[in-house]
């Protein structure tokens, strides 16, 4: 294998890997909002309108703070007790629970 053909294979797996991320967190992102739509007391179509909105609300900014500002600012409007650090942990887990669901389709 030459090093050209290392270097592609490398900018290729590289791109994969982005792709899977982006895919995950996304995932992630819809899981979230489905979770944080039962604590909030949504049903049928308001919990599918509501995991949209947390979709979208990860475009605001890099990172995750954003999606968190936004249950977090929803959770304290509706009067939801979770605390940041059941918010992040539940992050973290369906973060995880979504790269396998990503890695299996």
């Amino acid at each position: 294998m030459s090093m050209k053909d290392r270097e592609d294979a490398y900018e290729n797996k590289f791109a994969h890997d982005q792709e899977l991320q982006f895919k995950a967190v996304a995932r992630r992102n819809k899981l979230l909002g489905q979770w944080a739509a039962e604590k909030l007391g949504k049903t049928g179509d308001e919990v599918e309108a509501y995991a949209k909105e947390v979709v979208l609300a990860d475009f605001e900014e890099v990172g995750d703070e954003d999606v968190f500002r936004k249950i977090r600012g929803d959770f304290d409007a509706a009067g939801v007790d979770q605390s940041d650090h059941q918010i992040r942990r539940t992050m973290e887990e369906l973060l995880a629970e979504a790269v396998e669901q990503v890695r299996n389709d």
